[in-house]
């Protein structure tokens, strides 16, 4: 499985002029999944038999003007789908449309998840929601760079996607840009973390987190996993023994989130 960053095939920084959506960059690139950047990288995918995941701006097929920050999926047998960004921070919002739903798709070893870089860190519900369906991996692409944050969406993200593995008992691969793109200096820090197999913490199995040193190197990280050694994890309990007798129960989630809609808080924000 290869994964890429988030806007892969474009870059990620808008246009510093004002200028109508359309015209912008990723709006002038986006292309319709399935489409020629899907068409090539799955022959790829079909010749080594294996999955890709990319980030590029999809053009919805219905309606043409609506431009999505999404993730295709290929698979040994072709085009699986795409994963549509959620939640739309920064100038994102000048060029792309929200998605609607989380995003999974099926191999020989489980379900599998996706989700873009701020829907990844600051939306806990995605990866939840994963685990949930039974995914033990969730696909990361990224974008994090220094100029919004000055560092803080890496400090940001380590502690996110500590947590996350952690508290889902999942792995987690990040594939973050890296370099100089139009304005912006992408601090790379891809790595492949997950529960690890001999203690209780979470453990690199490839690349470095976020503004360590040399993780802003470019490069392809590597490792190779074992889904199953979340069995040996404590939090393996949280989901033992089926819906009606693990610690994980949804339908009260349901109703604090109806009571938490319902008060004064939103209604003066």
């Amino acid at each position: 499985m290869l994964a890429f960053p988030e806007t892969a095939l474009t870059g990620y920084d808008v246009e510093a002029e004002d200028v109508p959506a359309e015209e912008r960059m990723h709006c002038r690139l986006a292309e319709t999944i399935q489409g020629n950047a899907t068409d090539e990288i799955c022959k790829l995918a079909r010749k080594y038999d294996m999955y890709v995941i990319f980030g590029m701006p999809e053009r919805d097929s219905e309606d043409p003007a609506k431009v999505y920050n999404a993730a295709a999926v290929c698979g040994p047998d072709g085009l699986i789908g795409s994963c549509r960004k959620l939640h739309l921070p920064f100038a994102e919002v000048l060029w792309a449309c929200p998605g609607e739903r989380p995003f999974l798709f099926d191999t020989p070893w489980g379900p599998i998840s996706v989700s873009i870089c701020y829907d990844s860190y600051c939306f806990p519900e995605i990866t939840r929601y994963a685990r949930a369906k039974g995914a033990r991996l969730h696909i990361n692409c990224t974008a994090i760079c220094t100029l919004e944050s000055p560092g803080v969406g890496g400090y940001l993200g380590n502690l996110a996607l500590q947590y996350l593995a952690m508290n889902n008992n999942m792995f987690i691969a990040s594939a973050n840009l890296c370099g100089r793109d139009l304005t912006s200096w992408f601090m790379g820090g891809s790595s492949i973390i997950g529960p690890s197999s001999t203690m209780t913490e979470v453990f690199y199995y490839g690349g470095k987190p976020f503004l360590s040193d040399g993780a802003d190197e470019s490069g392809i990280q590597l490792a190779v996993i074992d889904l199953s050694d979340i069995r040996h994890s404590f939090m393996d309990a949280v989901w033992a023994g089926g819906i009606e007798k693990c610690d994980w129960t949804p339908k009260r989630y349901i109703e604090w989130y109806k009571d938490a809609m319902d008060t004064d808080y939103w209604k003066n924000h």
